[in-house]
Protein backbone atom coordinates (compact mmCIF):
# COMPACT_ATOMS: atom_id res chain seq x y z
CA UNK A 1 0.00 0.00 0.00
CA UNK A 2 1.16 3.37 -1.22
CA UNK A 3 1.60 5.80 1.69
CA UNK A 4 0.16 9.36 1.47
CA UNK A 5 1.41 10.61 4.50
CA UNK A 6 4.07 9.45 6.75
CA UNK A 7 4.94 10.41 10.00
CA UNK A 8 8.07 9.09 11.97
CA UNK A 9 9.01 9.93 15.90
CA UNK A 10 6.58 13.33 16.19
CA UNK A 11 7.88 15.54 18.91
CA UNK A 12 6.27 18.93 19.15
CA UNK A 13 7.23 21.43 22.64
CA UNK A 14 5.35 24.64 22.81
CA UNK A 15 6.81 26.74 25.88
CA UNK A 16 7.78 24.43 28.88
CA UNK A 17 4.51 21.87 27.48
CA UNK A 18 5.48 18.83 25.01
CA UNK A 19 2.12 18.41 22.47
CA UNK A 20 3.32 15.66 21.01
CA UNK A 21 5.48 12.83 21.82
CA UNK A 22 7.09 10.22 19.66
CA UNK A 23 4.15 10.21 17.23
CA UNK A 24 5.13 7.72 13.99
CA UNK A 25 1.76 6.42 11.89
CA UNK A 26 1.24 6.34 8.07
CA UNK A 27 -1.98 6.92 6.08
CA UNK A 28 -2.36 4.99 3.20
CA UNK A 29 -3.62 5.97 -0.46
CA UNK A 30 -7.76 5.79 -0.69
CA UNK A 31 -8.31 4.89 3.32
CA UNK A 32 -10.22 6.86 6.09
CA UNK A 33 -8.14 7.18 8.49
CA UNK A 34 -9.50 8.49 11.67
CA UNK A 35 -7.05 9.91 14.50
CA UNK A 36 -9.25 9.68 17.93
CA UNK A 37 -9.03 10.93 21.44
CA UNK A 38 -10.11 13.41 24.10
CA UNK A 39 -10.11 17.29 24.09
CA UNK A 40 -6.34 18.64 24.29
CA UNK A 41 -4.76 15.25 23.45
CA UNK A 42 -3.36 16.59 20.45
CA UNK A 43 -5.73 15.39 17.34
CA UNK A 44 -6.16 18.76 15.57
CA UNK A 45 -1.86 19.21 16.31
CA UNK A 46 -1.19 16.38 14.60
CA UNK A 47 -3.22 17.40 11.15
CA UNK A 48 -1.19 20.97 11.94
CA UNK A 49 2.54 19.55 11.38
CA UNK A 50 0.99 17.47 8.47
CA UNK A 51 0.12 21.05 7.09
CA UNK A 52 3.36 22.35 7.85
CA UNK A 53 0.94 25.50 9.94
CA UNK A 54 2.95 24.07 12.48
CA UNK A 55 6.90 23.01 12.61
CA UNK A 56 8.02 19.84 14.57
CA UNK A 57 10.53 19.95 17.37
CA UNK A 58 12.14 17.07 16.16
CA UNK A 59 10.87 13.80 14.08
CA UNK A 60 9.78 13.76 10.15
CA UNK A 61 6.16 14.24 8.27
CA UNK A 62 5.97 12.99 4.54
CA UNK A 63 3.10 14.21 2.51
CA UNK A 64 2.68 12.52 -1.17
CA UNK A 65 6.57 11.20 -0.51
CA UNK A 66 8.02 15.11 0.36
CA UNK A 67 9.37 15.87 3.71
CA UNK A 68 7.62 19.13 4.33
CA UNK A 69 10.24 20.49 6.53
CA UNK A 70 12.11 20.74 3.97
CA UNK A 71 9.95 22.61 1.23
CA UNK A 72 10.20 25.90 -0.14
CA UNK A 73 7.58 28.12 0.35
CA UNK A 74 6.31 27.73 -3.14
CA UNK A 75 6.78 24.18 -3.24
CA UNK A 76 4.65 23.93 0.39
CA UNK A 77 1.84 26.03 -1.40
CA UNK A 78 1.92 23.75 -4.02
CA UNK A 79 1.55 20.73 -2.24
CA UNK A 80 -1.11 22.19 -0.12
CA UNK A 81 -3.15 22.57 -3.64
CA UNK A 82 -3.27 18.85 -3.35
CA UNK A 83 -5.21 18.79 0.16
CA UNK A 84 -9.19 19.95 1.21
CA UNK A 85 -9.17 20.91 4.97
CA UNK A 86 -12.47 20.84 6.49
CA UNK A 87 -12.20 23.04 9.58
CA UNK A 88 -14.66 22.26 12.64
CA UNK A 89 -16.77 25.43 12.67
CA UNK A 90 -16.60 25.23 8.63
CA UNK A 91 -14.85 28.88 8.69
CA UNK A 92 -16.93 30.48 6.29
CA UNK A 93 -16.63 33.67 4.95
CA UNK A 94 -20.49 35.64 6.75
CA UNK A 95 -19.77 38.22 3.58
CA UNK A 96 -19.89 35.59 0.96
CA UNK A 97 -22.61 33.70 -0.49
CA UNK A 98 -22.68 30.03 -0.29
CA UNK A 99 -21.63 29.85 -4.10
CA UNK A 100 -18.92 32.22 -3.22
CA UNK A 101 -17.09 30.25 -0.49
CA UNK A 102 -17.50 26.99 -2.20
CA UNK A 103 -15.62 28.34 -5.04
CA UNK A 104 -13.37 31.05 -3.30
CA UNK A 105 -10.27 29.54 -4.19
CA UNK A 106 -10.99 30.06 -8.03
CA UNK A 107 -12.29 33.72 -7.37
CA UNK A 108 -8.70 34.08 -5.76
CA UNK A 109 -6.77 32.66 -8.58
CA UNK A 110 -8.12 32.92 -11.99
CA UNK A 111 -9.96 34.59 -14.73
CA UNK A 112 -13.53 33.22 -14.51
CA UNK A 113 -16.48 34.51 -15.34
CA UNK A 114 -19.58 34.23 -12.82
CA UNK A 115 -21.82 31.65 -14.96
CA UNK A 116 -18.75 29.68 -14.96
CA UNK A 117 -17.71 29.67 -10.69
CA UNK A 118 -21.55 29.59 -10.14
CA UNK A 119 -21.94 26.34 -12.25
CA UNK A 120 -18.69 24.66 -10.51
CA UNK A 121 -19.96 25.62 -7.28
CA UNK A 122 -23.18 23.56 -7.88
CA UNK A 123 -21.55 20.57 -9.23
CA UNK A 124 -19.78 20.25 -5.89
CA UNK A 125 -22.89 21.38 -3.66
CA UNK A 126 -24.69 18.90 -5.03
CA UNK A 127 -21.66 16.18 -4.20
CA UNK A 128 -22.69 17.13 -0.73
CA UNK A 129 -26.47 16.78 -0.98
CA UNK A 130 -27.03 20.68 -1.62
CA UNK A 131 -29.50 22.30 -4.38
CA UNK A 132 -29.28 25.32 -6.57
CA UNK A 133 -31.45 26.78 -3.72
CA UNK A 134 -28.63 26.83 -1.49
CA UNK A 135 -26.12 29.24 -3.58
CA UNK A 136 -27.18 32.73 -2.89
CA UNK A 137 -27.58 32.00 0.37
CA UNK A 138 -25.39 33.34 3.60
CA UNK A 139 -23.87 31.35 6.05
CA UNK A 140 -25.88 33.09 8.86
CA UNK A 141 -28.95 31.40 6.82
CA UNK A 142 -27.84 28.13 7.36
CA UNK A 143 -28.20 25.39 9.71
CA UNK A 144 -25.36 23.98 11.45
CA UNK A 145 -25.31 20.50 9.35
CA UNK A 146 -25.54 22.87 5.86
CA UNK A 147 -23.06 24.99 6.79
CA UNK A 148 -20.54 21.54 7.62
CA UNK A 149 -21.66 20.71 3.89
CA UNK A 150 -20.79 23.97 2.74
CA UNK A 151 -17.36 23.84 4.21
CA UNK A 152 -17.05 20.01 2.86
CA UNK A 153 -17.78 21.12 -0.56
CA UNK A 154 -15.37 24.24 -0.66
CA UNK A 155 -12.58 21.43 0.31
CA UNK A 156 -13.17 18.93 -2.20
CA UNK A 157 -14.01 21.81 -5.09
CA UNK A 158 -10.16 21.64 -5.76
CA UNK A 159 -10.09 18.19 -6.15
CA UNK A 160 -7.83 17.40 -3.58
CA UNK A 161 -5.60 14.27 -2.87
CA UNK A 162 -6.18 14.03 0.83
CA UNK A 163 -9.08 15.25 2.58
CA UNK A 164 -9.06 16.84 6.25
CA UNK A 165 -11.65 16.65 8.66
CA UNK A 166 -11.30 18.22 12.18
CA UNK A 167 -14.14 17.44 14.40
CA UNK A 168 -16.28 17.18 11.32
CA UNK A 169 -19.66 16.24 13.49
CA UNK A 170 -18.85 18.19 16.41
CA UNK A 171 -21.80 20.17 17.65
CA UNK A 172 -24.08 18.13 15.41
CA UNK A 173 -27.12 16.01 16.16
CA UNK A 174 -27.14 13.05 15.79
CA UNK A 175 -28.95 12.41 12.61
CA UNK A 176 -26.92 15.21 10.73
CA UNK A 177 -23.94 13.78 12.70
CA UNK A 178 -24.82 10.23 10.54
CA UNK A 179 -25.57 11.88 7.47
CA UNK A 180 -22.35 13.44 7.62
CA UNK A 181 -20.72 9.89 8.47
CA UNK A 182 -22.45 8.86 4.82
CA UNK A 183 -20.87 11.71 3.47
CA UNK A 184 -17.18 11.28 4.13
CA UNK A 185 -17.26 7.84 2.70
CA UNK A 186 -18.89 8.02 -0.17
CA UNK A 187 -17.06 11.16 -1.46
CA UNK A 188 -14.06 9.06 -0.55
CA UNK A 189 -15.51 6.75 -3.58
CA UNK A 190 -16.22 9.77 -5.52
CA UNK A 191 -13.26 11.29 -5.67
CA UNK A 192 -10.87 8.31 -4.74
CA UNK A 193 -9.20 10.60 -2.06
CA UNK A 194 -7.48 10.03 1.04
CA UNK A 195 -8.85 11.09 4.30
CA UNK A 196 -7.78 11.86 7.71
CA UNK A 197 -10.87 12.44 10.32
CA UNK A 198 -9.97 14.14 13.64
CA UNK A 199 -12.57 13.30 16.00
CA UNK A 200 -14.09 12.11 19.52
CA UNK A 201 -17.05 10.63 18.46
CA UNK A 202 -16.58 7.09 18.84
CA UNK A 203 -19.79 6.36 17.11
CA UNK A 204 -18.82 8.02 13.63
CA UNK A 205 -15.41 6.37 13.82
CA UNK A 206 -16.52 2.72 14.22
CA UNK A 207 -18.75 3.79 11.05
CA UNK A 208 -16.31 5.61 8.59
CA UNK A 209 -12.95 4.09 9.63
CA UNK A 210 -11.02 1.51 7.62
CA UNK A 211 -8.43 1.86 10.45
CA UNK A 212 -8.37 4.04 13.98
CA UNK A 213 -5.17 6.04 15.72
CA UNK A 214 -6.14 6.67 19.76
CA UNK A 215 -4.37 9.15 21.09
CA UNK A 216 -3.36 9.79 24.50
CA UNK A 217 -1.75 13.02 25.90
CA UNK A 218 -0.42 13.88 22.84
CA UNK A 219 1.13 9.59 22.45
CA UNK A 220 -0.01 7.06 20.54
CA UNK A 221 -1.87 4.82 22.81
CA UNK A 222 -3.22 2.24 19.45
CA UNK A 223 -3.14 1.91 15.72
CA UNK A 224 -5.62 -0.81 13.77
CA UNK A 225 -8.65 -1.36 12.50
CA UNK A 226 -12.16 -1.11 13.74
CA UNK A 227 -12.27 -5.05 14.89
CA UNK A 228 -8.36 -4.27 16.61
CA UNK A 229 -9.13 -1.27 18.55
CA UNK A 230 -12.87 -2.79 19.36
CA UNK A 231 -10.94 -5.68 20.88
CA UNK A 232 -7.92 -4.12 22.63
CA UNK A 233 -6.58 -4.93 25.70
CA UNK A 234 -4.89 -1.98 26.28
CA UNK A 235 -6.61 -0.44 29.79
CA UNK A 236 -6.50 3.27 28.44
CA UNK A 237 -8.47 2.08 24.60
CA UNK A 238 -10.31 -0.16 26.85
CA UNK A 239 -11.60 2.55 28.78
CA UNK A 240 -11.99 4.97 26.48
CA UNK A 241 -14.14 2.32 23.87
CA UNK A 242 -16.22 1.15 26.99
CA UNK A 243 -16.92 4.40 28.17
CA UNK A 244 -17.65 6.41 24.74
CA UNK A 245 -19.97 3.40 23.50
CA UNK A 246 -21.65 3.00 26.88
CA UNK A 247 -22.65 6.63 26.73
CA UNK A 248 -24.59 5.63 23.40
CA UNK A 249 -25.96 2.34 24.80
CA UNK A 250 -27.24 4.02 27.68
CA UNK A 251 -28.74 6.91 25.49
CA UNK A 252 -30.36 4.15 23.60
CA UNK A 253 -31.77 2.73 26.68
CA UNK A 254 -33.00 5.80 28.01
Amino acid sequence: MKPIVSVENLNLTIGDRQILKDVSFEVYEGEVFTVLGGSGSGKTTITKCIVSLLKPTSGKVKVFGKDVSSLSQIELDEMRKKIGYVFQGAALFDSLTVWENVVFYYLEHGNYSKEELRSTALKYLNMVGLSEESLDLYPSELSGGMRKRVGIARAIATEPELLIYDEPTSGLDPITSRLIDELIVSLRKKTSSTAIVVSHDLVSAFSISDRIMIIKEGQVAQIGTKEEIMNSQIPFVREFIDKGLGEVHELRRG
